[in-house]
Parts: C-alpha cells; sequence; structure tokens
C-alpha cells in the first residue's frame, strides 16, 4: 500500500481539529476553519498568528490586504504564492480581529506542529509577535526582526532541524512606512539564508512552548 502523500497527511490533520472541536467557543464565531495554504513540498512556510475577516470568508490565510502585500515581497525576491506554505498558529478567527489568547494558541500548538513534521521545510519564517513567541518565547521582536535563528523543534517522536526568521507582521506594516521598508528589507534576506541553511551546522535544542 502506498504511503499517504503530504496532501494526504495534511488533510488528516484538518480533520482531526474539526473532530476534536479544538476552541469552540472561537469556532462558534468563525465562519469556518482557515488551515493552511500553498505548497507542502516547499522549503520555506510562512506562520502568521490568526485569520482576519477575508481570510474567515474564503478559508484560506493571508488573502487581505496584509496578504496582498505578502504576495508583493514574494515577488520581489522571485516567488510566489503557490511556491511557499502559508498557515496561521490559530486557525479560527478571533472575534473582532483581537489578539489570539494564549490559550487559544496553545491549543492550536499542537496542530501547527504536526504541519511543520508533515512539509519539513528548511526556512519557518514567522509574520508578527505571536507566531514568533510560540518559537522563542519572550522574543522581542522589534530588536530580532529579521535575525535568522538555527533551532531543532523537537516533537514528541522527532526532531527538525529549520532556520527561524522572525519578521513584522504584513498587516503591522501597511500603514507605517518605516517599518515597511524595515519588512521588505529583512524579506530580501530570505533567498541567501535559504543557500545558506543548506551548510546545516549544529543546531541549537529548542522544544516550542
Amino acid at each position: 500500500m502506498p504511503s499517504a502523500t503530504k496532501e494526504e497527511l495534511l488533510e488528516k490533520i484538518r480533520q482531526n481539529i474539526l473532530l476534536s472541536q479544538v476552541c469552540p467557543e472561537l469556532a462558534k464565531g468563525a465562519t469556518q476553519l482557515v488551515f493552511g495554504d500553498g505548497n507542502p513540498e516547499s522549503a520555506i512556510v510562512f506562520i502568521g498568528e490568526a485569520p482576519g475577516k477575508k481570510e474567515d470568508e474564503t478559508g484560506l490565510p493571508f488573502v487581505g490586504a496584509a496578504g496582498k502585500f505578502l504576495n508583493e515581497m514574494l515577488k520581489t525576491i522571485g516567488l510566489i504564492r503557490s511556491d511557499v506554505y502559508i498557515t496561521n498558529i490559530v486557525k479560527y478567527r478571533p472575534p473582532n480581529n483581537r489578539d489570539p489568547l494564549p490559550e487559544e494558541k496553545k491549543a492550536f500548538l499542537p496542530y501547527l506542529q504536526r504541519q511543520l513534521e508533515v512539509i519539513r521545510p528548511q526556512l519557518v519564517v514567522t509574520l508578527g509577535r505571536h507566531a514568533a513567541s510560540c518559537f522563542l518565547p519572550g522574543l522581542s521582536i522589534s530588536s530580532e526582526h529579521g535575525k535568522a535563528k538555527r533551532l531543532t523543534l523537537a516533537f514528541d517522536n522527532d526532531k527538525l532541524s529549520i532556520v527561524l526568521l522572525p519578521l513584522f507582521h504584513p498587516a503591522a506594516a501597511l500603514y507605517n512606512g518605516s517599518m515597511r521598508q524595515t519588512l521588505i528589507d529583512d524579506f530580501s534576506r530570505i533567498p541567501m539564508i535559504i543557500k545558506a541553511s543548506a551548510a546545516k551546522p549544529n543546531y541549537e535544542q529548542l522544544t516550542l512552548q
């Protein structure tokens, strides 16, 4: 019997979220689950914090104004949306686009871990402080943005060596000229980071929390 494809494994994770009724109160106020989108064979995974209004309507992450900005930045490094994989930590829209709560991030984190286990990217790009803090608790996005970090993510029965690149969230940069340029500059380093990550030196051991 052939082994399951990455698409099939990701679909099982999506179904598991629904069957497990993760964050039922959040789900009740949302239109639908926003699981992830893109190429599961990609070397790059982008992780945001939670869906917004447009994402809730379409079921796809990063399709609103912030998503258009993300698409523009991808184009500057020779990529399109279908070349990468995009998801969020929390997969239901919080009411009134409020920040995801710690307990909501904690509830969804195991499913994000499984997504990463299936995709096995070289580079994980976190968009905003909420996403970054899942990998590096206490990280200050204002001082650590654009600084690549080599990590080993420790799962239950598996390990995954990645490079983590914390960036500002595109939504925060939309109406802030200096932050927008900073994000574009940080984003431009992605091809170089991908190339350098092939060297695979020793990785720091880190468990998601």
